[in-house]
């Protein structure tokens, strides 16, 4: 598969929406490969079963670190707990990123941060370039509104290979509503999106992906010092609200939901006033939770 080969053949349905050009692999390059920079290498392919394990792949057999892996589809896009990510093709940004953290001395501890990271990056670029309001749902949900109503539109997996981390990201950009995987997703175009135009969308993605994690590199990955723990705690939705917490083994715990530690968990306020730390997990949202004045 060729960086280039994305445009598909003539009369092929799926490959033929003038609504949804292909991404510019070489003006990407240009604009995001750069010497001294955090990207090296950076490859579009019009399709493969999921962008994470080609990446893991190619990871273990020695890929640099700043290598961007991007698919026009994914036949067999991961989410959490193994769920599946399907959209059409060009209708949304799938792609993974390869790091190295423990090449600048970040401890592997704090690694789990990473994901974490990449949905601030995501949040906040999103929010400038396509002039949408995003959002956080702990631990790796990335929301907008649809009609008043928060819907999830991208998702992020962090897998280890080794001494590296992929990390992938999967957003609806232009889907249609009866394009959606299920009623209560969302994409970008359905949050009146000021453009859906994916290039734009993707430099500025990876752009502030490499500005966070420089900052976060250069304080050995402390969330606190490097300003990270502070900017997630600020874009999460998920804080102030009263949760539903589905943990593995089948347990649950409802409480409200009212930080995020050191170690990227979410802390809920539970009955009785205990503060207990969520590591993992599926979080609901069942309603913001009053302040007092």
């Amino acid at each position: 598969m060729t960086p280039s080969d994305t445009s598909g053949s003539p009369g092929d349905g799926r490959w033929s929406d003038l609504e949804r050009p292909p991404l510019n692999a070489a003006a990407l390059r240009r604009g995001l490969v750069r010497p001294g920079g955090l990207w090296t290498e950076l490859e579009v392919v019009r399709a493969t079963g999921s962008t994470n394990t080609d990446l893991v792949t190619r990871a273990r057999a020695g890929a640099p670190e700043g290598a961007v892996l991007i698919a026009e589809e994914q036949t067999a896009g991961r989410g959490r707990l193994d769920r599946t990510w399907t959209a059409p093709a060009r209708s949304g940004l799938f792609f993974s990123i390869l790091l190295r953290p423990g090449g600048a001395g970040v401890p592997t501890e704090r690694w789990g941060w990473l994901p974490l990271l990449a949905g601030v990056a995501a949040a906040g670029a999103l929010s400038r370039t396509a002039g949408v309001d995003t959002t956080l749902k702990w631990p790796n949900d990335l929301l907008v509104k649809v009609e008043g109503e928060e819907r999830k539109f991208g998702g992020i997996l962090a897998e280890r290979a080794g001494d590296a981390v992929v990390v992938g990201m999967g957003l609806n950009v232009s889907l249609r509503a009866g394009e959606l995987p299920v009623p209560t997703a969302g994409s970008l175009a359905l949050a009146d999106a000021i453009t859906t135009d994916r290039d734009p969308l993707l430099r500025a993605v990876l752009r502030s992906i490499a500005e966070w994690y420089g900052e976060w590199r250069r304080f050995g990955g402390d969330p606190g010092a490097s300003g990270l723990q502070d900017a997630y705690a600020a874009g999460c939705a998920t804080l102030g609200r009263l949760v539903r917490a589905e943990l593995p083994g089948g347990r649950e715990r409802v409480g409200e939901a009212v930080a995020i530690d050191r170690d990227g968990r979410l802390v809920l306020a539970t009955e009785g006033g205990v503060q207990e730390p969520v590591s993992a997990g599926d979080i609901v949202h069942l309603r913001s939770v009053p302040r007092e004045e």
